[in-house]
């Protein structure tokens, strides 16, 4: 059985068999999506190709791409990752402190899976390790 939770405007889901494995299921694509469509657009983009020189690209970003600690830190705290140049944007992240590491990850597994890229989704557990949850 499968339940759908709604949350923050998002709705994620949950199964009584889950794991605590990436969610990479239809649902969980599709509320990454929904939450991509509804916050990231503006800026990044329907394709995910930014705005050169004003908001960086996700296609092939080492950021969106590398270490999924280092992405919610970024997108939820605002902290720079290591792996991103000081100054090549004149614009700010804006931070999303709002999302649950559920959303968080359901977001950064579709960023991570879309725009080209094919790093490995992210979970909820390794997102709020990193937020110190």
């Amino acid at each position: 059985m499968l339940a759908i939770l709604v949350m923050a405007g998002a709705t994620a889901a949950c199964s009584p068999k889950d794991s605590g494995a990436p969610a990479t299921t239809p649902v969980a694509t599709q509320v990454g999506e929904r939450i991509y469509n509804g916050n990231c657009v503006p800026c990044h983009q329907q394709s995910g190709a930014g705005i050169p020189g004003v908001y960086p690209s996700l296609a092939g970003s080492p950021v969106v791409q590398g270490d999924p600690r280092e992405l919610a830190l970024w997108v939820i705290k605002g902290q720079r990752p290591v792996s991103m140049p000081v100054g090549r944007y004149s614009t700010q992240m804006l931070q999303f402190g709002w999302m649950k590491p559920a959303d968080a990850a359901a977001l950064f597994s579709y960023l991570r899976s879309s725009f080209g890229n094919s790093a490995p989704p992210v979970d909820a557990a390794t997102v709020a390790k990193a937020l110190g949850q």
